[in-house]
């Protein structure tokens, strides 16, 4: 079972609740929605049959320790064609925007405000790593091996609205992104300058596996925590194959 609290909404039933181990996040049973970047009434009342999502909470910086804010919100929509992704997070306007221009991407958006995704195949060490800023601006990244970057700057549909002190963001992931057979999940987010640099993780690493002088580092893949589309879609569900990752050759 996956490292997380689940919750199965349905109406009129009797809520059931399967508690796992470890770290938190929330699965709810709602409408299926085309996706869409629209407005959250629209996604709730669109479709005509129930939906999974997965909903997480960033609540620990890296190294394990619980955040001074309001957690960063994040929610996995899987439909037909991808997978709709919605932040809700505290707005710190620290460090400025970035002067790309919204709905764009920009290379090294980490040295910005910003909440990322990691999905990984932990066989072949292949991952998406998706990074969506405030400010509009977004930075997708395909890899295969640690670090190893071979496809970058990807489009993507992606909207941002802000007000003085949160964000919402919804960016429609297409399954042509993802590796093949994702198996491994993790959260991040990142906001401050300088000494107020704040470095916060989904699933960190904890206190008492710290090594003297470690830095934050979101490429750390041992610290991810298993994680399938098929607790949400079933077990007869399958990935759709990726002419992205088939065709292209990683360079490693």
């Amino acid at each position: 079972m996956p490292p997380y609290l689940c919750y199965l909404t349905l109406p009129d039933w009797e809520n059931s609740l399967a508690r796992a181990d470890g770290w938190k996040a929330r699965r709810f049973l709602r409408l299926r929605s085309e996706p869409r970047l629209a407005s959250s009434e629209s996604t709730s009342k669109a479709g005509g049959f129930w939906r999974l999502q997965m909903d997480f909470k960033i609540e620990h910086t890296w190294d394990g320790f619980p955040v001074k804010h309001e957690p960063v919100f994040v929610r996995l929509n899987p439909g037909d064609r991808g997978v709709m992704m919605e932040v809700s997070a505290p707005f710190f306007n620290d460090p400025p925007a970035p002067l790309g221009e919204p709905g764009k991407p920009f290379n090294e958006l980490w040295d910005y405000e910003v909440v990322e995704a990691f999905f990984l195949n932990d066989i072949t060490e292949q991952y998406l790593e998706v990074e969506l800023c405030p400010h509009g601006q977004h930075l997708v990244l395909l890899l295969s091996g640690k670090r190893n970057v071979w496809k970058q700057e990807l489009d993507l549909s992606f909207k941002a609205s802000r007000g003085e002190t949160k964000w919402e963001g919804r960016a429609y992931l297409p399954w042509s992104y993802f590796p093949p057979n994702v198996t491994k999940f993790n959260s991040f987010a990142i906001h401050g300058s300088k000494d107020k640099r704040s470095y916060e993780a989904l699933y960190p690493v904890l206190p008492h596996e710290l090594r003297q002088g470690q830095k934050p580092d979101f490429h750390h893949l041992e610290y991810f925590k298993p994680f399938s589309f098929n607790t949400l879609l079933g077990e007869e569900w399958k990935q759709p194959e990726s002419d992205l990752w088939l065709t292209e050759k990683p360079d490693v």
